[in-house]
């Protein structure tokens, strides 16, 4: 059972950011000291990617594990409500493999960073140079 009442679970949840979060500005600063320079949120493709880089052809999405539903520890099903919280993950993910397919159709290389793999700065700085070197060298290497 929620701990909080309708109203106040409401004014909590929109608090939580759709944009610039602490994930999205860790992959900003690195890919900008990297040299690499982007567009935000370009509203003329289809998810508004967080992250455009143009002039290599890359969109690049930065999930939240809870958001988007992720196999790991953050990306679990609530307790409380499961069955709303499950269908709303399911559509988030539905709609993210509806943008990436619509973005690949219109020649855009689709990366997506994971939350989770940027929680220490270890396993981010590895992520990072990983994310650099696909956006620049090899398209067809995963992260």
């Amino acid at each position: 059972m929620d701990s909080l009442s309708p109203g106040d679970r409401s004014e909590r949840m929109s608090r939580i950011r759709g944009s610039d979060t602490r994930p999205e500005l860790i992959v900003r600063r690195y890919l900008h000291l990297s040299g690499l320079r982007y567009r935000l949120h370009a509203k003329d493709l289809p998810g508004r990617p967080d992250l455009v880089l143009p002039r290599h052809h890359v969109a690049v999405f930065v999930h939240g594990c809870f958001w988007h539903c992720h196999a790991c520890q953050q990306g679990r099903i609530p307790a409380t409500r499961s069955e709303f919280w499950s269908q709303k993950f399911d559509s988030n993910k539905k709609r993210d493999v509806k943008n990436a397919r619509a973005l690949r159709r219109l020649g855009w290389r689709v990366i997506t960073v994971w939350e989770c793999s940027l929680s220490t700065q270890t396993k981010a700085d590895r992520r990072l140079e990983a994310l650099v070197r696909k956006i620049l060298n090899d398209p067809q290497k995963t992260i």
